[in-house]
């Protein structure tokens, strides 16, 4: 069974760091593009970054670039965020999604309906 599940959120200052995890299961990643999305209550999910098969194209939310970095390591299967630099408008639920597809990390950051695997998320919440 094919299978991503989100760990790492949780309740940090305005400021501090966080590294999310996304661990997948019943398939190999590096055969796939991989997507971070956060979803805040009242908001649209948005991309925060993805990174194309082969890594060669990766993206970042405007919102997010210098601060967060995307990273896979596909010997264990997992894929990062680490995000530092938190602000409070940084929190939100956060998915990874998958898709076996060959399109940048910008194109599936834009088009997160194209994603086809998806985890069921992790919370941040960024409060002093």
């Amino acid at each position: 069974q094919l299978q991503l599940v989100e760990s790492g959120g949780t309740m940090v200052q305005p400021g501090g760091s966080l590294r999310l995890s996304c661990a997948a299961s019943g398939f190999t990643l590096d055969y796939y593009a991989i997507g971070w999305f956060r979803q805040a209550p009242g908001k649209e999910r948005e991309g925060v970054s993805c990174i194309s098969r082969g890594d060669t194209r990766t993206y970042y939310a405007d919102s997010v670039k210098g601060r967060f970095t995307i990273s896979r390591d596909n010997a264990k299967s997992t894929v990062y965020l680490q995000m530092n630099s938190l602000k409070p408008e940084d929190a939100a639920v956060y998915y990874c999604a998958a898709i076996h597809g060959s399109f940048s990390g910008s194109y599936y950051c834009h088009n997160y309906n194209k994603m086809y695997y998806w985890g069921k998320g992790t919370l941040v919440t960024v409060s002093s």
